[in-house]
């Protein structure tokens, strides 16, 4: 005797994988990435950073989503010199839809414990839809 649960099953399973798909397909989630990590290894002058905060909460993730807009970021630096923790920076970035954004430390030499934060690359997300009437850029070197 052969029920027909099995392939209620099946079906209740299938409709759910489309409404799952369907919602990742979704073109309203723009969202943006910043990474506390050096994009380019090369320069002896650059540091990682651990991001700390944006907007006035608190993270512990090493890529942060953010929604575009202007953001206030805390960052802690490198340790250097004496000091076993690195100092802390705040920095304001105007973030744009589906970018992700490489944050570095720059300090004039190992011993320092001063330094200033710059984004050292950024590039488009992948599998971001961006808002209607926005391009994004390929991924390039920030100058400053």
């Amino acid at each position: 005797m052969h029920s027909s649960f099995p392939k209620s099953w099946h079906f209740a399973a299938a409709a759910l994988a489309v409404a799952a798909l369907t919602a990742c397909a979704s073109t309203d989630y723009h969202y943006s990435q910043l990474v506390g990590k050096r994009w380019n290894r090369a320069p002896i002058d650059t540091y990682d950073v651990t991001i700390l905060s944006v907007d006035g909460k608190d993270t512990l993730f090493r890529e942060v989503l953010v929604d575009p807009g202007v953001r206030k970021i805390v960052v802690q630096g490198p340790s250097g010199g004496t000091r076993s923790f690195g100092d802390q920076r705040e920095i304001s970035l105007d973030v744009r839809p589906c970018t992700r954004y490489y944050l570095v430390a720059v300090k004039e030499n190992r011993l320092s414990s001063d330094f200033t934060v710059k984004v050292e690359y950024q590039e488009p997300v992948s599998g971001c839809t961006p808002p209607p009437g926005f391009t994004p850029s390929g991924g390039k070197p920030v100058t400053s």
